[in-house]
C-alpha cells in the first residue's frame, strides 16, 4: 500500500480525478458498450458478451464521473467461504496515476474479507498487487495467433475422443474441481451451454475435458482438464484443427514440454505472460505435493475466473 494512503481512503466511495468527482458504482448498473470501451483504452480483447459472461458469475464495481465515463472496474468471484478470484481490474490512463487501482482493490478485497484471494496480474499491475501484500506463485503464458491445421498425434492408450453430452457435467465438475481445489460446477453448467467441448475417457470414465468458446477477436480454448500431456493434446487438438485459419487463443501454466510444443505447432505461440498472485494462503497446489496422476488445470477458464 503506498504511503501515507489509509483503509478509509482505499475504500471510499468518491475521489476527485481532474476537476471531476469519480465514484463507485455497480457494475451491473452501466452499459455493455461502456464497458467494451474501458477494456479497450487498456487494449484487452474483451467484447460487450465477454464481460456479460463475467457479469452473471461475479459482482463488480466501476468508477464511474460526474459526466458519466467509466474510468475503472473490479470485479470478484467468491468460489465458496473460503476462496475468491479478482479480476477485471482495469484503470484508464488518466486514471492510473491517481491511485485508482488501489482504490478500486480496496473496494474488492472489502467484498471478499475472510477468503484466500488469488488473480492473475498483468506486468503493469504487479506492483500494485505487491503493495497490497499479494504473493507470486506462478506464470501464465498468453499463447495465441492464427491457428494452423495441427499436427497428426496418436491417442493415448485406451483413450476414446467424443464430444461433450450434457450429462457429462457431474463428472466435469469432480474433475474440474480436484485440479482447481473449488467446486465450479454451475460455472461449468453455464461454459457447457455456450462452448464445443471434448472429452476423453477411458473405460467410459472421463478422464480429460476441454471447451472451446467464443471470445475476444475469436475463440479461446478452456478450461482444459487433464492427467497428462498427452491427453490434455488429445482434448485440445480437434479445437486447433476445428478453427485453423483463424484466431484461437488459449492461457496456460504449463512452461516447456510436449504441450506447450504443441500448441506453438498449431500457431498458437506466447503472446504475452500474466503472474498468478495470492493473498492469505497459496491457491495453487504446492510444487512436489500433488501426485503424479491427479488432474491439473491445463488451460484457464479466464484470467478473471482462473
Amino acid at each position: 500500500m503506498r504511503q501515507g494512503v489509509g483503509v478509509s481512503e482505499l475504500t471510499s466511495e468518491s475521489r476527485f480525478v481532474d476537476s471531476f468527482e469519480t465514484h463507485i458504482a455497480g457494475i451491473d448498473s452501466v452499459a455493455l458498450d461502456q464497458l467494451h470501451a474501458l477494456s479497450m483504452t487498456v487494449a484487452w480483447p474483451h467484447r460487450g458478451e465477454d464481460w456479460q459472461f463475467l457479469r452473471e458469475f461475479g459482482q463488480g464495481i466501476v468508477a464511474i464521473d460526474d459526466i458519466g465515463r467509466i474510468l475503472g472496474s473490479a470485479m470478484w468471484f467468491p468460489y465458496d467461504a473460503q476462496f475468491a478470484t479478482i479480476g477485471m481490474v482495469i484503470t484508464s490512463p488518466r486514471l492510473q496515476t491517481n491511485g485508482a487501482g488501489q482504490w478500486l482493490m480496496g473496494h474488492a478485497l472489502e467484498q471478499v474479507a475472510g477468503r484466500n484471494v488469488g488473480l492473475n496480474a498483468t506486468r503493469a499491475a504487479r506492483r500494485l498487487y505487491r503493495s497490497l501484500n499479494f504473493v507470486r506463485e506462478a506464470l501464465v503464458f498468453q499463447c495465441q495467433g492464427e491457428a494452423v491445421s495441427p499436427p497428426d498425434v496418436e491417442l493415448p492408450s485406451g483413450a476414446v475422443i467424443r464430444a461433450v453430452e450434457a450429462g457429462d457435467l457431474e463428472a466435469i465438475a469432480e474433475l474440474d474441481c480436484v485440479a482447481f481445489g473449488t467446486d465450479r460446477k454451475l460455472l461449468l453448467a453455464r461454459l457447457m451451454a455456450n462452448s464445443k467441448g471434448i472429452v476423453l475417457t477411458r473405460a467410459g470414465r472421463i478422464e480429460a475435458f476441454s471447451l472451446c468458446r467464443r471470445f475476444g477477436r475469436g475463440h479461446v480454448i478452456g478450461p482444459i482438464v487433464a492427467r497428462s500431456d498427452a491427453d490434455a493434446i488429445a482434448v485440445v487438438r480437434p479445437h486447433a484443427a476445428e478453427h485453423a485459419g483463424s484466431f484461437l487463443r488459449l492461457d496456460t501454466r504449463e512452461q516447456g514440454g510436449t504441450f506447450s510444443d504443441f500448441l506453438s505447432r498449431c500457431g498458437l505461440p506466447v503472446y504475452d505472460i500474466v503472474t498468478t498472485m495470492s493473498l492469505g494462503g497459496p491457491w495453487l497446489p504446492v510444487s512436489g505435493h500433488q501426485a503424479a496422476h491427479e488432474p491439473r488445470t491445463y488451460a484457464l477458464v479466464s484470467q478473471a475466473l482462473g
